[in-house]
């Protein structure tokens, strides 16, 4: 451990910095500091130690290789009990402001943050592999903040962004699993491919020709993503442009040829199904508004 980039340990709760600041803690004694709040955000990376994290009155168990991210305002304190090992930790806050100029430049920047606000979820486990990225990515801000080489600005802004996107992604991963990743990505493939082919041949076969998979495994992706048959689905689409381009004055005998349907009465039959009223009833309404 790099004893050099430790910073002795100070009670103050307010930032010096208008951006960012970053801490190497190492202790064997503390004193309790009190409850309190930041108008900042606070990321908490735990190291070692046996304490506890009260954020919001509910109590958290710290375990090396926990991340902790608690948002401006909300009470928070550490309960710290005597030990044989020191009590170590980096502590990084940043500000809201800092924060809302990177999501100018990506929103997955604000993943994290707008999920622990929503969620009230701060804790989030990481195994040792993760947890010594992260590490590494701390060391070499700190080490670049207390450097005089050329360079430093650019390079301590690369280290934050890339250090808050990291941790961006590790919960975003966490969240959703590379299964689960890899099947929103293939509906959201299938919904593009549909959206662009209503005139086309959207039978299970075809589409499953097109994406190499099942078309079992396609109609299950469509059920549980949208609650609807892929029938279902692309028939509303289908149905959906009908109406638009009806409400474009185009021809009721030339709209349903051109969305797919393969003659009038099935046409038909879908659209007072959905809608509750023929095609021509739509309309006719339409002209008299």
């Amino acid at each position: 451990m790099k004893k050099n980039l430790q910073t002795a340990f100070s009670t103050r709760q307010y930032m010096l910095s208008q951006d960012f600041e970053i801490y190497y803690y190492s202790d064997f004694y503390l004193s309790q500091v009190k409850n309190h709040a930041h108008s900042y955000y606070e990321f908490y990376f735990f190291l070692e130690g046996n304490v506890t994290m009260i954020i919001e009155e509910k109590e958290y168990p710290m375990r090396p290789g926990d991340v902790v991210l608690i948002p401006p305002r909300a009470q928070h304190h550490a309960v710290i009990r005597n030990q044989e090992n020191p009590y170590r930790r980096f502590v990084f806050w940043i500000t809201e402001e800092y924060c809302n100029s990177l999501m100018e430049i990506s929103s997955d920047y604000a993943y994290l943050m707008q999920h622990v606000k929503v969620t009230k979820n701060y804790i989030f486990h990481t195994d040792v592999v993760i947890f010594n990225t992260i590490q590494s990515k701390v060391f070499g801000l700190i080490d670049e903040m207390r450097s005089k080489r050329f360079g430093r600005e650019a390079k301590i802004s690369l280290c934050v962004n890339d250090l808050i996107l990291h941790l961006n992604r590790i919960v975003h991963e966490q969240n959703y699993p590379k299964s689960v990743r890899e099947e929103l990505n293939l509906y959201q493939g299938l919904a593009d491919y549909i959206e662009e082919n209503l005139d086309g041949d959207l039978s299970l076969e075809n589409l499953a020709k097109q994406f190499f998979v099942s078309k079992y495994h396609i109609a299950h992706i469509f059920k549980d993503s949208t609650g609807l048959s892929i029938h279902q689905y692309i028939t509303k689409k289908r149905l959906a442009a009908c109406r638009d381009a009806i409400l474009g004055d185009v021809g009721i005998s030339q709209v349903y040829p051109m969305f797919g349907f393969g003659d009038y009465s099935s046409f038909y039959r879908a659209f007072k199904k959905e809608y509750g009223i023929s095609p021509k009833e739509f309309k006719d309404m339409q002209v008299t508004l």
